[in-house]
């Protein structure tokens, strides 16, 4: 079964085992939709749960799991990556893409170098980057509009505006 990382559980929110979560999705509101969740634990074991409850704060969202009661269930969860089974996301529209579909692209640069594949990504607090490894060396390029300039799907490659040797 194949699933999308959607977000992350944070610290407890309250004392009736609600959480604070890291949306990834665009917007972040979009993961209220779904209420069907998978965590996967740091370890890489997956747990299949329903939301209980989630909700939009002007600080973020918070969400409460099965089997969270209390703060310190809450806090067990605490860094466990939110997923969704992939077959439950909507179809995007053309030239959209789940950032998941683009893991293995290889990646090249507006003077064609190849810089390597494209092997995950970090969400870092202006924007995410790409990790993007070429043998043992590792490239980590924003992923913004600016710098991802093109995906051709068929060819699984992407064309970005970045130095060969930066």
């Amino acid at each position: 079964m194949a699933y999308v990382e959607m977000g992350r559980l944070g610290r407890p929110y309250g004392v009736e085992g609600w959480s604070h979560v890291e949306s990834w999705t665009d917007p972040p509101q979009a993961l209220l939709k779904y209420r069907r969740w998978v965590l996967r634990a740091p370890d890489g074991s997956r747990q299949p749960v329903e939301c209980r409850g989630i909700r939009a704060r002007s600080a973020g969202i918070v969400a409460r799991v099965d089997g969270s009661e209390t703060p310190e269930q809450a806090a067990q969860l605490s860094g466990w990556v939110i997923e969704v089974v992939r077959s439950e996301l909507p179809a995007l529209p053309p030239g959209e893409y789940y950032r998941d579909d683009l893991l293995g692209f290889s990646v090249r640069n507006l003077e064609g170098a190849a810089l390597g594949v494209l092997r995950g990504y970090l969400d870092m607090p202006a924007h995410p980057v790409m990790v993007v490894v070429d043998g043992e060396r590792e490239r980590w390029l924003p992923l913004t509009r600016q710098h991802l300039l093109r995906i051709e799907p068929a060819a699984r490659e992407m064309t970005v505006d970045w130095p060969e040797d930066f």
